[in-house]
């Protein structure tokens, strides 16, 4: 694999990525704890209880937007920090600007795809997706074929989020038209996506689990293997099942119509497909996921003016306010209809104030604590493997984002592992094997609202079609109890006692 000329050493990007992690983001360990002001564990399970509770009844019984329990969370953490632990504001403060500076990125790419959707609109780019897709697709292979094809597109440019956010939204047209709800497409689409991304060495979440574990990049793709293949296959015939269910869904001449429309109001020549290009064609010779999406949202632009005749200034304001084209029919209207820049702003606070809140849970040693106590209950090599597989989960749901579910009980638990004997693709493996997809399950994460966001279905609506992010985890768990694919160190098996 090639950037530019210079061949990319994966084994020297994964010693970077650890050195990163360890330099600037490194969570704060047990041991670093002033033990004046560490949490106890009565004291560190008390703000977890009250952000459960706060999300639980601010979203689910008052239904009000994730912005307001995650305030109430803030506070409370705050709080527990300061006046129960001690803490200075100004540590909070920092607290919160880690958080931030972690999932930083993430913000970016929100911000990218947002205007990105809206110039490839705009181009005719998504309406040429749609219009073809169509035409080729028929609703008994359509969620199988959205799982696969969003896995090859995933796998080789290392993104689920770039993939989601481009093909994606595409594939909610397609299925819309066909008849297929659209929650069952973004589950399908989110599982291919992110079995993709877990396989991908371009992933920056795959690179990072195995930098924070100092295991070989290509041994952590090999351990991951096994487990991806078992989830997404089930997952795969899960989605050819619906897709049986689906077929005949749509009303008689609905495909007709939507291509109608669209072919009335774009130019779909083969010449609207260049921001594609040129947005995986730079991902998949090595470019970062941000400098392509730049260059779609730049290659969108153009597009428009070259192709669909739009002014400068009206390709430019598309960017910026989004799309909403009169078609002629409702429904295709509806899915062509997009926020731009500004259209951001809901999701981007979500994602600012989880940030934060993950931030102040690390600062304050809660997440220390809780790792350490789970390190001490552990018993067997079972016991642990599932155990880290649960600590990311739940460092996830913390957190609100997926680097530290990684981070966390990977840099936590690494000396466990080495006291049991097992190699460090055991770890590796664990923490993103449940970290990496289990994010986009959850309403408050970075993931999960950028997803909901993007496709316009709701995180829980898409969540129980989302059978990768269940199986992952669960493939792990199995794994787990039965110590199928385990690895004591130096072991060339693979395969090592569950319960010993």
């Amino acid at each position: 694999m090639t950037n530019g000329n210079n061949p990319i050493h994966f084994n020297a990007l994964c010693a970077y990525v650890a050195a990163m992690v360890s330099k600037d983001f490194a969570p704060l360990t047990f041991e670093e704890l002033d033990p004046e002001r560490r949490p106890s564990l009565r004291l560190a399970i008390l703000p977890v209880v009250a952000l459960v509770g706060f999300l639980g009844v601010g979203s689910a019984v008052l239904e009000l937007d994730p912005h307001v329990p995650l305030l109430w969370s803030i506070v409370a953490v705050a709080a527990v920090g300061r006046y129960g632990i001690g803490l200075p504001w100004e540590d909070l403060s920092d607290g919160v600007a880690r958080g931030l500076n972690m999932g930083l990125q993430a913000l970016l790419i929100i911000f990218t795809i947002y205007a990105l959707i809206a110039t490839w609109v705009s181009a005719g780019t998504i309406p040429a997706l749609m219009y073809y897709g169509l035409g080729l697709l028929s609703p008994a292979v359509f969620l199988p074929a959205a799982a696969l094809l969003a896995a090859v597109v995933a796998f080789s440019i290392g993104s689920s989020w770039t993939t989601v956010g481009t093909l994606g939204v595409a594939f909610v047209g397609i299925g819309s038209g066909l008849g297929v709800p659209a929650p069952m497409t973004v589950g399908a689409v989110l599982s291919g996506a992110y079995a993709g991304d877990k396989q991908s060495p371009l992933s920056d979440t795959t690179n990072l689990a195995a930098g924070v574990t100092n295991t070989d990049l290509y041994d952590h793709i090999r351990a991951m293997r096994a487990g991806t293949v078992a989830a997404f296959g089930v997952a795969v015939l899960a989605y050819a099942a619906l897709g049986l269910r689906a077929a005949g869904g749509a009303p008689p001449g609905r495909v007709a119509e939507i291509q109608t429309a669209l072919a009335g109001t774009y130019d779909l020549s083969p010449l609207v497909f260049l921001p594609l290009l040129a947005t995986f064609g730079l991902a998949l010779r090595g470019y970062p996921a941000l400098p392509s999406l730049v260059a779609g949202v730049f290659a969108g632009v153009g597009t428009s003016i070259a192709v669909q005749g739009r002014s400068f200034v009206d390709a430019w304001g598309a960017f910026m306010y989004g799309t909403s084209p009169e078609t002629g029919t409702d429904l295709v209207n509806e899915l062509l209809a997009s926020g731009g820049l500004t259209g951001s702003a809901w999701t981007i606070t979500v994602v600012v104030a989880a940030l934060a809140l993950g931030g102040l849970l690390e600062r304050t040693g809660v997440l220390a604590v809780l790792a350490h106590h789970l390190s001490k209950s552990v018993s067997g090599v079972g016991g642990l493997v599932a155990g880290t597989g649960a600590a990311a989960a739940v460092t996830n749901a913390l957190t609100a984002q997926q680097y530290m579910s990684i981070v966390v009980p990977g840099l936590t638990l690494r000396n466990l592992y080495d006291e049991y004997g097992l190699d460090s693709t055991d770890l590796s493996r664990a923490v993103e094997a449940a970290g990496t997809p289990t994010g986009a399950l959850i309403p408050w994460h970075a993931g999960g609202v950028y997803m909901a966001t993007v496709t316009g279905v709701a995180t829980l609506s898409y969540a129980p079609y989302y059978f990768f992010g269940f199986l992952s985890p669960l493939v792990l768990f199995a794994m787990a109890a039965t110590g199928w694919q385990l690895t004591r160190s130096g072991d060339a098996t693979g395969v090592a006692g569950a319960a010993d």
